[in-house]
This record gives C-alpha cells, structure tokens and sequence, in this order.
C-alpha cells in the first residue's frame, strides 16, 4: 500500500507467475499460471461468530455453514484491533497496528498488490479496504488492483433517511428493516455487490491468468438496514437479551465502549439514553439483537449466491475462498453494543478456508459444492463444519496463509523494527494447519494450544469514557490497551501512550484487567488486582 507519490508504477494484467505450488506443504514451486488456483477472500464487516458453523443455535447461516462443511475453520481466530480501518489494515499488510500507527502510515504491500506483482487479475468489489486516508481515498489503486475498485452506486444511502419509523416518516434510525422496492434505485449494496461479483467470474472464466477477487460485505454493520422479510426468522419472543447485560463491577472506565456511534442513530436518539453507561430499555435490546441476526442472514443469502455463481462456472475446483470478519461487535455483553474494546466479542472472528482437494474432494463433473441454500426452508439441516483447528491464530496470519496455499513465495518474517520495510509479515503462516491427518479419527487440529497466543489493542483518550472513546484520532491517544488471550485468560493492560513518537510506556499502568477463560468464559470478573499487575504482560508483548 505505497503512499502518494511512492513512484511505484501502474501493473496491468498479464504479469508471469514466477512461482506456483498447489501442493500443500512447500513454499515455493515452479509451475504454470494455468495450475494456479485463484482466490475469493470474502471480508465480512462487524460479523461477529454467531453463526450456525460456530456453534449459535438460532442464527440462520445455512450458506456460511455449508461452506464451513468444505472448509478449515479455525475456531479461535481473533482480529488485532475492533475498528474497521486499523483492522482492515493490518490484515491487508501482514502488520500490527503498531506498526501500521493504526491507520495507514507507511509504504507497505498489501495482500492484492503481492497477487497482483505475481501474475494474478486483482479485482475488488464493495468495501475491502476502508475508504478514505486509510487507503490513499483510493482502496489503494492503482498498486493493489488491476482495474479501478466498484463500490455500489446505493452505498451512498446508507446512512441516509430511509428508514419508514411508527410515525410514517423516513428517519436515519438504527434499525431499519426496509422493503426494497421501496429504496433509493430498488436495491441494497451487498446485493449490488453480489451481482457485480458474479459477473467479474463470469469474465474470469475464459481467463489465461488466475484472478484475486476480494468482495467485502457490509452487513451487518450498522445501520441494520436489510430486507424486512428477514425479521421473520427471528421474533421477538424468541430473541434472549446477553448474559451479561450489566456493566461488570470490575471493570476499568477506560476498558467500557460507550457506543457513542449507536447514540447518534435517530431511534436511539429518541430513548434519551444517559451517557455513558445507559442501559439501553431492555425491549429495544431484543429488537437490536433481532436486526443484527437478521442482517446476519440476509448477508448469508448474498454468501450463498456468490459461492452458487462459482460452482455453476465450473470455478469451484480451482478456487481457494477465505471467509472471514474484520472484527466482531458487542450485543449488550458488559452492557456495552458495537466493537471498540478488548473484549472477546469485538476481536473474535469468523475465519474458514476452503482449498479444493485440500479441505474437500475436488466436485466431480456436475456435482456442486456449494448449491444456494434458502435460510427460509425450515427443512434445511444444520451443516457441521468439515475440518477445525481449536488454535488460537490472528487475522494478521491471512497475508502469509493465502500465499503459502497460492504457493506464492511466503513473505519474510519482519524485523524489528520493520516501519520501513515494504514487504515482510508480523503474522504467522498457518499452512502448516493444512497438512491434515484421517479427519475420521481426530476432525480437530493438533497444536501446543499453551504456546499460542493472540493480541489486539485499542486506543483511548482518557480514563474515563468520553464523547471520543470509541474513536479518537490518533493526536487524541494518550493510553492504548494491550491485551493478550491465550487459551487459559485474557489479560489486559491500559497504558500511557505518545502519539508522536507512537510509543507505549508500560511503566505507566493505568488499569488492568485479567479474566480465566475456563471459570468466566464471557470475561464478567476481573482478577487483575489478585495478579502481579503489568509485569507479566511485558514479558509476553511480542
């Protein structure tokens, strides 16, 4: 991701693949570009695990889960930091936020542009990197993508006023399930998405050159505004509040997320909730809970298209698809919603990969892998996940893990420092996962779970919640939390922190919290005052 004026030129199509090995289990191999598998990445935004693949009982995913049933789900795959861009970011370069100063700082490759230098058609629909400085206000083209990036022409409603209320008016609300007829252009942007997808593999098909295509969803961001057919599968009776609806004794002011992004939503607006800490009315809890896992399914649906599209092609059995999530989003758990915190439910994240004849036999001619399935046939049956790896990995691990399954030359590890290095990666290479044994006598992954661990961080600035907690600029920071989660605990430090020199004081402890996965799996008691404070931490910081 060069930044302006870097100098890199401009590569179009048709670059020579140098290296490809689709045996799995080397690094690099030559081979013909037409061995080359292509990529699907799908980039889903605010999907938290509440998926049927991942164990959630009432969310319909019947697409999601039948591409788990053909993929390697890792079940503890975490993001390194709850907000779209500083995520989107890191994952995209293989680097930590640290090093990416959170946004966008540095002249780093990115994982498209690395395809793209490689010899593959990179090809990018809907919001894949985040718009604005981020991505140079250009989704980083033209370095990562050989044609200009699409973004659907109904984005720009999004957070317009569209959403019929009680009243008969249109309001920019938060939840807004709409009928779609009646939308600006008669559509929705995944569903845009969707379609523009579907004709790039079209193209695609007849190409002598492998492709990258990445389609970033954008449900189930907020605002949750969906087809309203969707509500149907979700009534309200059936919808629990979380478990931990309340904020938890002891945790830390700086640590809680006070939603500040929700507050600003013209239905919200109208609960006059106190800040920061609400609550929210517990019946207006059930109906956001109930808008979230709508958009959850109707995100499925548009899933279920796409992967519908590769299998008619005759595209399933040269394509490598990654699903995964940016981040997650909090449902009321410690009486806090959206992401913007340390907590397990805003870092951790969906993340499944389908290799053909890898993670599933290569479809036999007029067989289909994945044929669309309707959330809506109550007939349809609850698809277990083909293969699963309990190890805790990071989303900073996509770059050298679609590389190595590509069998592209993997990406150097970085050195420290590496603010000035284009290309290495922070993150580990998880090929090692795909070397499988008889699934039939052990279906989950061997690993030395006590030696794995995963980090995030987020910054605040100050104390105590303010106007600006969930997203301050980064001249604001003054303490960013550090937060390490291993397969025993979540433990937590908030520290001092420079913005101009992008360094952390670990000396300067401001709270911190230590939670026991196996005794508070939803992270409510904080045991940091019983522990050895921030000592331990920096002995774990990578």
């Amino acid at each position: 991701m060069p930044t302006p004026g870097s100098g890199r030129g401009f590569l179009w199509l048709g670059l020579v693949l140098s290296s490809v090995c689709v045996a799995l289990g080397c690094e690099t191999q030559a081979n013909s570009t037409t061995d080359a598998l292509n990529i699907l990445l799908i980039i889903v935004d605010d999907l938290r695990p509440s998926l049927g693949c991942y164990g959630d009982k009432l969310v319909r995913s019947p697409n999601i889960d039948q591409l788990a049933s053909h993929s390697l789900l890792f079940q503890n795959a975490f993001a390194q930091q709850a907000v779209c861009a500083p995520s989107r970011v890191s994952f995209l370069t293989g680097r930590r936020p640290d090093t990416t100063r959170l946004v966008h700082a540095g002249n780093f490759s990115t994982i498209p542009q690395y395809f793209k230098e490689n010899g593959y058609v990179t090809m990018s629909v809907g919001k894949v990197f985040h718009p604005g400085i981020t991505s140079n206000h250009t989704d980083d083209s033209p370095y990562s993508w050989s044609f200009p990036p699409y973004h659907p022409s109904s984005e720009k409603y999004e957070n317009t006023k569209t959403c019929r209320g009680p009243d008969g008016e249109l309001h920019a609300n938060l939840l807004c399930p709409v009928d779609v007829v009646d939308v600006p252009e008669g559509t929705l942007p995944d569903k845009q998405s969707t379609e523009q997808a579907i004709q790039l593999l079209e193209k695609m098909k007849t190409s002598a050159s492998p492709f990258f295509l990445a389609v970033g969803y954008h449900k189930p961001h907020i605002p949750f505004r969906y087809p309203k057919e969707f509500q149907k599968l979700y009534p309200l009776e059936n919808i629990t509040l979380a478990p931990d609806s309340e904020v938890p004794d002891g945790l830390p002011p700086v640590a809680y997320n006070p939603w500040m992004d929700i507050r600003q939503r013209e239905d919200v607006q109208a609960l006059n909730i106190s800040v920061p800490y609400g609550p929210i009315p517990v019946e207006f809890q059930r109906k956001i809970r109930q808008s979230y896992f709508a958009s959850v399914s109707y995100l499925d649906t548009q899933v279920g298209r796409l992967l519908s599209a590769l299998d008619d092609l005759q595209l399933a059995n040269s394509t490598i698809v990654a699903f995964t999530s940016d981040h997650g989003w909090a449902l009321g758990e410690h009486g806090e919603w959206a992401k913007y915190s340390n907590f397990d439910v805003a870092t951790h994240v969906p993340l499944m990969f389908y290799v053909p004849g890898r993670t599933a036999s290569l479809p036999e001619a007029g067989e289909k892998l994945f044929p669309y399935l309707d959330p809506f046939d109550s007939a349809s049956e609850l698809m277990e996940p083909g293969r699963q790896s309990m190890d805790l990995v990071e989303l900073v691990s996509l770059f050298p893990t679609l590389a190595g399954l590509a069998g592209l030359q993997v990406p150097p590890r970085c050195p420290v420092p590496s603010f000035h290095v284009e290309l290495c990666r922070e993150g580990k290479n998880l090929l090692k996962h795909f070397r499988f044994r008889d699934l039939e006598e052990d279906p989950y992954l061997p690993g030395n779970p006590r030696e794995l661990i995963a980090y995030s961080q987020y910054p605040r600035p100050a104390d105590f919640p303010q106007w600006n907690s969930d997203k301050p600029s980064l001249k604001d920071i003054k303490i960013m939390g550090y937060s390490i989660r291993t397969i025993d605990y979540r433990y937590t430090v908030w520290v001092g922190f420079n913005p101009d020199e992008f360094l952390a004081n670990f000396s300067d402890i401001h709270a911190g919290e230590l939670y026991f996965v196996d005794s508070d799996p939803l992270q409510d008691h904080n045991m940091y005052n019983d522990s050895q404070g921030g000592d331990l931490f920096q002995l774990l910081m990578p």
